[in-house]
């Protein structure tokens, strides 16, 4: 049966934030993702069965675990669940998996962060631009911030556009980053970015992202073939946000 399964007890969370991590452009939300479950410590809540996810399982060295390609995790203490996948959606299933998802997040009143990659030339060294859009009443929590609006009009496709279409349909509050990276290969410090200027700000939470930084290298290479993957597949069934001029 297609939706959502808990893996254990249900933990006890007041107003929890929801950071979604599909692979997309530069891999940025995916490496955000990732490191916030490590840095965190977060844990393996539920798995993600909703129709038209690959049916596949998903193994770690050094761990004799298996576990579905798309999964939920959590740590109370932040009033945080984090989205992991490891695997792109095929763009026929792109609808059904936002309707399961935002169903799901509408029943536990959280307020989504979801995560896109904006590619984008830049010099070595220069700072990803950031900036963050929302639907229904979650703008608020930007004002606080220092994240930028948008400086021109734009569209995010693939599975996160399809998770904020649908979450501007039902006017629910939901919230969006967008950050300048790669657009051919994964892009470590623009993850950062989203993680210490975005997420961070957004979740009320201090996230350490120098390991991150000093990795590049080594999470570049490591997720340089899912980058590919993604460069293959287009734009679809891929998470990228893109000037509106582009897309019509």
């Amino acid at each position: 049966m297609a939706g959502i399964r808990v893996q254990g007890p249900e933990p006890d969370l007041e107003n929890p934030t929801l950071v979604e991590g599909f692979p997309g452009v530069g891999l940025v939300g995916k490496i955000a993702t990732d490191h916030l479950v490590e840095q965190l410590d977060m844990r393996y809540y539920a798995s993600v069965n909703c129709e038209g996810l690959p049916r596949i399982g998903v193994y770690r060295s050094g761990d004799r675990t298996a576990r579905p390609p798309v999964r939920l995790y959590v740590s109370e203490e932040h009033d945080l669940i984090a989205l992991q996948s490891d695997a792109p959606i095929a763009s026929p299933a792109v609808e059904s998996v936002a309707d399961c998802l935002t169903g799901w997040i509408v029943d536990r009143a959280a307020t989504p962060i979801y995560l896109s990659g904006l590619p984008a030339e830049r010099e070595n060294g220069t700072r990803p631009d950031l900036y963050g859009i929302a639907t229904g009443d979650a703008g608020d929590r930007l004002e606080s911030t220092d994240i930028a609006m948008p400086p021109e009009d734009g569209v995010i496709t693939g599975p996160t556009g399809a998770l904020i279409n649908r979450a501007a349909h039902e006017d629910y509050g939901s919230l969006a980053l967008v950050v300048e990276c790669n657009h051919q290969f994964p892009d470590p410090e623009a993850a950062s970015v989203l993680l210490e200027d975005g997420i961070g700000p957004v979740a009320g939470i201090d996230i350490d992202v120098q390991e991150l930084v000093d990795r590049a290298e080594e999470i570049r290479a490591k997720r340089e073939q899912l980058a590919q993957q993604m460069q293959a597949i287009g734009q679809d069934e891929s998470s990228q946000a893109q000037p509106l001029r582009m897309y019509q």
